[in-house]
């Protein structure tokens, strides 16, 4: 059997069926008041028909009063059960199996969008980004305590979807990645301060998750390797929590790495080891490797299926993660494996030739979005130029903002 068709079996017994995930990107294919939509079953049966062993889902937000972007799926009741049921079995139709991905955006959401943004600490975003985003609010202990909570019963919502697993969004500056941080974490308490402190957080939530489904329902987490700013969360903390959650009993680590402000997972590193062996970030997993023995997921970069089967023969991950591939062909997985060229590459990245957007990751978030909807709605990906991508987000945000504010009044 090619490394790429093995089974994998997590520490507590669960397969993924072969070395391919697909990791998650944000689908924005909810309600303006954030219900599942026939369109995310319809997405999802896509990429299990393409031979995908792990789909994770993109951005399910455990807060209507935190999202991050219109459109996203909530999860905070039973109500869209049967929906959730739909979209599990169709993203396991082909036997794939299918995992959530839960987040909470903390300062990481457009202006207008919630009420009010929260954060760790009353810190905006520098430079560019601050025109985006509002300075949010520092978080109660209290606060923090519901939205540990909410990352429970949300874990517990998924298990009684019939979804295979769930993970946690720990990485991209969302709000366990600024927790992590000490250029986003100022607090003083016992959820800041010293690495052990900003560390608690994302422990809580892990624990907390883990009393709500039990040992047997995986729980992963996607986590940066550095977020590439100064006074950041560097690689030695990384590799502590890393080190802290598998003692813990986490089953699966995803490893990325940046920010929106340094959107590394975007656009990767100058390194010539990382153009090289195609992955941007398998030099940190190698390290991760050596002090864990948690199955390993990596992220961005890979593109053939020699870069693939290289880095599995040599034991510094276990799952190739596959994300902007398979928003241009959903059958990209299967292609790969069986040993044939894809007809759609993506580009190396997203550019309008307006400098201001083109720095901005959310603009290239934006332009694969568009290509899920085509694909949700049964046709091709059809990349069109990104200025005219641009033009049509630019329109778009305004409107979806206000009706998704107007849905909550």
């Amino acid at each position: 059997m090619n490394v790429l068709d093995q089974p994998l079996v997590l520490p507590n017994g669960a397969i993924i069926p072969n070395r391919l995930a697909k990791s998650a990107m944000s689908e924005a294919l909810a309600t303006y008041d954030n219900r599942v939509t026939e369109y995310l079953p319809r997405l999802y049966a896509r990429w299990s028909a393409g031979g995908t062993g792990l789909l994770i889902t993109g951005n399910v937000m455990i807060d209507r009063r935190a999202l991050g972007e219109p459109n996203n799926v909530v999860l905070e009741d039973e109500r869209d059960l049967v929906l959730l049921e739909r979209w599990a079995n169709a993203a396991s139709s082909h036997g794939s199996v299918c995992w959530v991905q839960l987040n909470h955006p903390g300062k990481q959401a457009p202006k207008g969008l919630n009420k009010e943004t929260v954060a760790p600490s009353a810190l905006g975003f520098d430079d560019h980004l601050q025109r985006f985003f509002q300075v949010p609010r520092a978080l109660t202990e209290a606060e923090i305590a519901s939205i540990i909570d909410r990352f429970a019963q949300a874990a517990l919502l998924v298990k009684k979807a019939g979804f295979a697993g769930v993970q946690i969004h720990g990485a991209h500056g969302y709000l366990v990645s600024q927790f992590l941080s000490p250029k986003h974490n100022q607090r003083q308490d016992r959820y800041g301060g010293n690495a052990e402190n900003r560390r608690r957080f994302v422990l809580d939530v892990y624990h907390a998750m883990r009393r709500a489904v039990g040992p047997e329902f995986p729980i992963g987490i996607k986590l940066n390797s550095a977020d590439f700013q100064k006074g950041g969360f560097a690689e030695s903390e990384s590799i502590e929590v890393i080190q802290a959650l598998a003692q813990a009993g986490i089953d699966l680590f995803e490893i990325s790495g940046g920010t929106y402000e340094t959107p590394v997972m975007s656009v990767g590193t100058e390194k010539e080891s990382s153009r090289r062996r195609e992955a941007y970030f398998l030099e940190f997993a190698e390290k991760v490797r050596a002090v864990v023995s948690t199955p390993l997921m990596v992220t961005g970069g890979f593109r053939t299926r020699a870069g693939m089967e290289e880095a599995l023969n040599q034991g510094a991950l276990d799952l190739i993660g596959l994300a902007r591939p398979l928003a241009l062909d959903p059958d990209y997985s299967r292609i790969i494996r069986e040993d044939r060229q894809p007809a759609h590459l993506p580009p190396v990245r997203v550019r309008t030739g307006i400098p201001l957007v083109d720095r901005l990751a959310l603009m290239e978030v934006a332009w694969y979005t568009r290509q899920l909807h085509r694909l949700a709605h049964g046709k091709k990906a059809r990349p069109e130029h990104p200025l005219l991508a641009f033009a049509a987000i630019a329109f778009g945000s305004g409107w979806k903002t206000w009706n998704t504010r107007r849905m909550r009044a």
